[in-house]
Formats: C-alpha cells, sequence, structure tokens
C-alpha cells in the first residue's frame, strides 16, 4: 500500500509539473515583414489573454505568450494572420511572421452608361480603324504627306508634336494611378508624405515597367513595384535635405 501510494503521489507531482511548465508565460519576441521588409503598426492581439501590442518602425513586437495561444496579426491595406504559439516557438523565442499585400480594387468608373452606341455600330467610322488621340491626330496630320512630313521634319514642328504625345500618354498614366490607390496608401502603407504625393505619382509614371503594369491592369504587379518605387522616392526625398 505504501509504495503505491508513493508511486501516485510521484505521478501527480510529475503531471502537475508538466502541467505548469506548459502553461508558463513568456515574453515572446518577433518581427512582422511584408516579403522581406519589416512593417510597422502593425496589431497584435493575444486571443487568449487579450493581451495587445503594436510592432515598432523595425516591426519588431514582444508580448506575453502560454504555448498553444493565439496570436493575431492585423494591419491596413494587409492579409490578416493568425499564428499559434508552439513548443518551438516558446523553446526559440523568436517569431517572424510573414503578411502580404492586399488586393486593391480599382474605382469604378463609369465611361459610357450606352456602352453599346459607338462610332463603329453607328457607322459613322469603319470598324477596325486605328482610334487618335488629339496628339496622335496632330503628328498623324503633320506626316500624312510626302510635302508634309519633309516641312515639318524641317521646322521641327513633328518632334514638337511627338512631346505632346509622349506627355499625352503620362497624363493619361496619371489619371489611371490616381483612381488606383487611396491617399491612405501612399501615407500609411508607402510612408509618402502628403505634400508628397503628387511628385511621387509622377515619379512611378515615368518608369518603363510601372507604366505597362497601369496600361495591362495589373493590380498585383502595380502594388509590387510601387512598393519599390517609394523606396527609392523616399531616398531621393531624404538625399535633398
Amino acid at each position: 500500500m505504501k509504495i503505491s501510494r508513493v508511486i501516485s503521489i510521484v505521478v501527480f507531482l510529475l503531471v502537475q509539473i508538466s502541467f505548469g511548465q506548459k502553461n508558463d508565460v513568456k515574453l515572446l519576441t518577433g518581427k512582422v515583414q511584408e516579403q522581406s521588409t519589416p512593417v510597422e503598426g502593425v496589431n497584435i492581439i493575444n486571443n487568449a489573454t487579450q493581451a495587445a501590442t503594436v510592432s515598432d518602425s523595425d516591426g519588431s513586437f514582444s508580448i506575453a505568450v502560454r504555448e498553444g495561444d493565439v496570436l493575431v496579426f492585423s494591419a491596413v491595406n494587409l492579409n490578416p494572420v493568425k499564428h499559434r504559439i508552439t513548443a518551438e516557438d516558446m523553446t526559440a523565442n523568436f517569431l517572424v511572421i510573414k503578411m502580404t499585400a492586399k488586393e486593391v480594387e480599382l474605382k469604378e468608373v463609369v465611361v459610357n452608361e450606352n456602352a453599346n452606341i459607338t462610332a463603329e455600330n453607328l457607322g459613322i467610322i469603319p470598324y477596325g480603324q486605328k482610334k487618335y488621340t488629339p496628339a496622335e491626330r496632330k503628328v498623324y496630320t503633320a506626316t500624312s504627306t510626302s510635302v508634309d512630313k519633309l516641312l515639318n521634319a524641317i521646322s521641327g514642328r513633328t518632334a514638337m508634336l511627338k512631346k505632346e504625345v509622349n506627355v499625352e500618354k503620362k497624363e493619361a498614366l496619371f489619371r489611371k494611378l490616381e483612381y488606383l490607390f487611396e491617399e491612405n496608401y501612399y501615407t500609411n502603407r508607402l510612408k509618402i508624405p502628403v505634400d508628397d504625393i503628387k511628385g511621387f505619382q509622377l515619379f512611378c509614371v515615368d518608369d518603363a515597367d510601372f507604366a505597362v503594369s497601369l496600361n495591362t491592369k495589373n493590380k498585383t504587379m502595380s502594388m509590387f513595384l510601387i512598393t519599390d518605387l517609394a523606396r527609392k522616392y523616399l531616398t531621393i526625398l531624404e538625399n535633398e535635405k
């Protein structure tokens, strides 16, 4: 009897010690990244205890946890992440969380409510005929005949009109970019000062790859490229100080 009682006490103590170790509170440190970039301002909540913190400028954070707790990571323009604390996390005492940018939908713009009524189906112009912008039409007119082409080339008018076409294309890209992102995306996500947003947008449309992403409406590629362009632009601003 005495031996079995001693064994029972020992087993009970071992269970209590194991239970206590599993439920020890530990201050866990970590870092939040979007791709390889540290993310500031990510809200981190422990669902079990409701303890909360926010990542700093290096993406670093620290929060009290137990094994089995679930941490919820959330931020504007980033997809939320849930992570359950494992024994490995407790041993390593360092956690790296990877977050991804949310898809940003273009604003809806109604260009023509009667989209089926066009100059082509009304018979005003033939089907498949090239459509010119105002600036492109001027270039076409200036080079439509051999005489016009020669005279305008000599006078420099053709070169001037081609520059006007390039300006017109950049203006069109600029208008597309204005509809792509809200102001808080530039200030909160990309860290562009409010007063420099217009200058940054002009900087973006000058980038050939970014221009292609706008023209093809590739939102994912636009978001990827604009993050890198923001880093370059912020470096330029810093060097100008």
